[in-house]
């Protein structure tokens, strides 16, 4: 099949009753929110769609609405959100008493809000929560190599609070807990991811849904959109729903000058086909 871009949101719509919608690199890129995404998604629930933001962020769900307030996204812009953050939390509510080794940045505590967790070095935990890097600014999933080699001899399972390998900060990409995840997991290690692209953060948003339309969501009627072709695109695939593929993000030099994608592009890119294309979400 060959792919063409869309210009704007509103020609994909017709007969979809939910979006699920990433949020980094589709409704802002860390530093500045994009108004024409979010005037798309409003106008999307205008005419009386839901719209659930589903995102990898290693915190709660309040958190990161805080976050979204703080770019000056209104709460009218969506119906709920569902983060990798809380499904993790609920790993480590069920797991009490546990000592837990905490891998990320002091901005991620507001994941273990409420829990209470027992943080404990690396050499006395039971297992890893991993949020993201400490300082992502400089770091890679390299700069961990030792500390996964001696996780792994212990046999600790690491929980992934974000599948994400790399993410879009402004006009760069810095790397995510899911880059060491990935180390983790070619040293042998054990990695329990929660989020995109696996179904618990998938099952929860439609659950959300189906409680703001007042009826069970069919699948044939929920579009995601998203830019990563490794979360955003396969967990919609693994999942059963349609995706919509901004190329504005992580993979923009993949589509630079690009107006449509013959059919041996689209399989050396996606693999699986998203629906369509567009370079920026627009109603």
């Amino acid at each position: 099949m060959t792919l063409r871009f869309i210009e704007r949101l509103r020609d994909l719509v017709d007969g979809i009753d939910v979006v699920l919608s990433d949020i980094w690199g589709v409704v802002h890129n860390g530093l500045e929110a994009f108004p024409d995404a979010c005037e798309a998604l409003h106008k999307y629930r205008g005419r009386g769609g839901t719209v659930i933001l589903i995102t990898n962020a290693p915190r709660p769900a309040d958190s990161v609405q805080r976050q979204l307030r703080k770019l000056g996204i209104a709460d009218e812009t969506y119906d709920a959100i569902v983060s990798s953050g809380d499904l993790t939390r609920h790993y480590v509510a069920d797991h009490p008493g546990r000592k837990v080794f905490w891998l990320g940045p002091q901005r991620d505590y507001s994941i273990h809000r409420g829990l209470d967790p027992v943080l404990a070095p690396l050499q006395e935990a039971d297992y890893i929560v991993c949020t993201g890097l400490l300082d992502d600014e400089t770091e890679t999933a390299e700069d961990y190599r030792g500390m996964m080699m001696q996780a792994r001899e212990r046999k600790l399972t690491l929980i992934c609070a974000n599948p994400d390998i790399v993410v879009e900060r402004g006009d760069r990409l810095i790397y995510c807990a899911g880059a060491i995840a990935e180390l983790y997991r070619e040293l042998g290690g054990e990695v329990i991811f929660y989020g995109k692209p696996h179904r618990p953060i998938y099952e929860r948003a439609i659950e959300l849904a189906a409680e703001r339309q007042g009826h069970a969501i069919q699948l044939d009627r929920v579009l995601a959109i998203g830019d990563s072709v490794r979360t955003d695109l396969a967990g919609a695939h693994g999942f059963g729903i349609d995706c919509l593929f901004v190329t504005r993000g992580i993979h923009a030099e993949d589509f630079e000058g690009i107006d449509q994608l013959n059919p041996a592009a689209v399989k050396e890119l996606f693999g699986h086909p998203p629906r369509a294309l567009t370079r920026e979400l627009r109603w």
